[in-house]
């Protein structure tokens, strides 16, 4: 059977030579493999060995990452997940059948389980001397060439685990994002925080300004909504006693592709009854400083060209005292025309249809002063019409007690002092929900739910949500989201043929 390119990678010659090889017998995909022993445990306890051979034999297992054959020897290079160490494959040892039978079967890719006893090379490279070698998985498909790897981007995030396999560097990242969600959720258990689990799939989208993904349940004959958010989900759970609570969540936006922005992303959402915003600025600082202090050791840590200095305690501006420090614009010295034509003479997009000065705070925010803030910087007070969850602010008419993180112009938190009033909160869903009909297609839903579980009572109460994806890029110093995340949407690549796989 031939295969084309793009729907399968196979060698040809490595597939006639499995044919071959599972003609005559020959397992080549045992079930299981026992008694094997990480590399790095067995480089750990041999740390100190000598030229002679160690007295007792070793179990191990991995990838085959080179072969190099000098006639009646073989080095090899073998990894696992822990590690590298040398084999050292003698004719002699294995005996003439077993030793041509691994020349002439096993290549660069293979997994392979090995027994043999422990040594130190004449140039002091801790290796295995091996006694037995069997196949546990044949490759198919052929590594990338060794010296240079994988480096085509779009194949690196189309075939990530191709990228695992040769990266070093990209396995390491990954590793750290996983430690960092662990001490995302350690950090909060500690602190008395429950971690629930709410619907992906929902009758109503809510807790964000965002476009949803739109499915359809056949059974209920119902459409539902992909989560943009835990957000109202999680705060019914406030309003049923449950104090101190957060959510790991898998969010889905239908937005545009870029290096911040991928369809579907990580995000940890934490609530806590009797706090305010001011609390969750001090959660977040606490945080945030004490995972990069875990992860790097220090709170200095490089990205790009910059040092960012996460030590607390960090900046904090209202957004409008932002704007008139970072841009040079005290938006309240100016009439409403006055900064309307400022903002369009900066070409700044929807400045022209702004209704008053909070509304051209926001776009004069985002486009002159947001890429400014490079080191960790709090930004409070936000204008209540793009805050629809925010509790009005207690001494500032037309403002929320809300707050974004910034680091490298990128908002890495956003937080509130929750609001609690249902009435607010049906007047302030009622105005988005307007905007949906006139085709605001980012504007939220009208939950009468929620507001029924707010009619019940939820006490005062902060949240904050991060986005785990981009702190993972600060503490990784990546540039792109896609390299944070293990498998990122991709448009289909050039000549794929479009098929429909609507039906069954």
């Amino acid at each position: 059977m031939e295969y084309r390119q793009n729907d399968l990678a196979f060698d040809p010659q490595r597939l006639e030579k499995v044919r071959e090889l599972q003609a005559g017998g020959v397992p080549l995909y045992p079930p299981e493999f026992k008694g094997r022993e990480p590399i790095a445990s067995i480089r750990r306890r041999y740390a100190d060995i000598g030229h002679e051979k160690s007295g007792e034999q070793v179990c191990t297992a991995g990838r085959l990452y080179t072969v190099r054959n000098h006639g009646k020897t073989i080095f090899a290079d073998l990894k696992d997940e822990s590690g590298r160490i040398q084999l050292y494959i003698r004719k002699n040892d294995l005996g003439a059948e077993k030793f041509d039978f691994f020349q002439r079967t096993t290549e660069r890719g293979d997994i392979v389980g090995v027994r043999g006893h422990v040594f130190r090379t004449k140039v002091g490279e801790i290796s295995l001397w091996v006694d037995e070698i069997i196949i546990l998985t044949k490759s198919l498909c052929p590594l990338p060439e060794k010296f240079h790897g994988l480096k085509d981007i779009e194949k690196r995030y189309r075939q990530r685990y191709v990228d695992l396999i040769v990266n070093d560097d990209v396995r390491e990242t990954f590793m750290t994002r996983s430690r960092i969600i662990s001490l995302i959720r350690n950090y909060l258990t500690e602190r008395g925080f429950l971690e629930f689990e709410t619907p992906i799939l929902q009758p109503i989208y809510g807790g964000a300004n965002a476009r949803p993904f739109t499915t359809f349940h056949h059974y209920l004959q119902q459409t539902l909504f992909m989560r943009i958010a835990p957000e109202l989900y999680l705060k019914r759970l406030v309003v049923g006693g449950f104090e101190k609570v957060f959510e790991v969540a898998r969010n889905f936006r239908n937005e545009d592709i870029d290096t911040l922005h991928n369809p579907e992303f990580s995000m940890v959402e934490i609530y806590e009854a009797y706090r305010d915003y001011h609390d969750m600025m001090g959660l977040a600082e606490e945080m945030i400083s004490s995972i990069v202090r875990e992860i790097h050791r220090t709170y200095e840590i490089p990205y790009g060209d910059v040092i960012l200095d996460f030590s607390p305690p960090w900046k904090k501006m209202s957004m409008d005292e932002a704007v008139k420090e970072l841009a040079g614009i005290d938006i309240w010295s100016y009439s409403l025309d006055d900064l309307r034509r400022i903002a369009v003479g900066k070409r700044i997009e929807g400045s022209e249809n702004a209704e008053n000065h909070r509304e051209l705070l926001v776009l004069l925010f985002e486009a002159l002063v947001e890429d400014q803030l490079v080191q960790p910087t709090f930004i409070y007070d936000f204008p209540i019409e793009n805050s629809p969850l925010a509790k009005k602010h207690r001494s500032r008419e037309g403002f929320t007690e809300r707050f974004e993180l910034f680091v490298c112009g990128m908002e890495v938190a956003n937080g509130f002092s929750e609001l609690n009033d249902p009435l607010d909160q049906l007047a302030r869903f009622e105005r988005q929900d307007e905007k949906r009909r006139a085709g605001d297609l980012e504007a939220q839903m009208l939950d009468y739910d929620f507001i029924n579980a707010l009619g019940y009572g939820m006490p005062p109460t902060g949240g904050v949500g991060f986005g785990i994806d981009r702190l993972v890029m600060l503490l990784t110093n990546k540039n792109s989201i896609k390299e944070v995340i293990l498998f990122p949407q991709m448009k289909p690549e050039a000549g794929s043929e479009k098929k429909d796989i609507s039906e069954p």
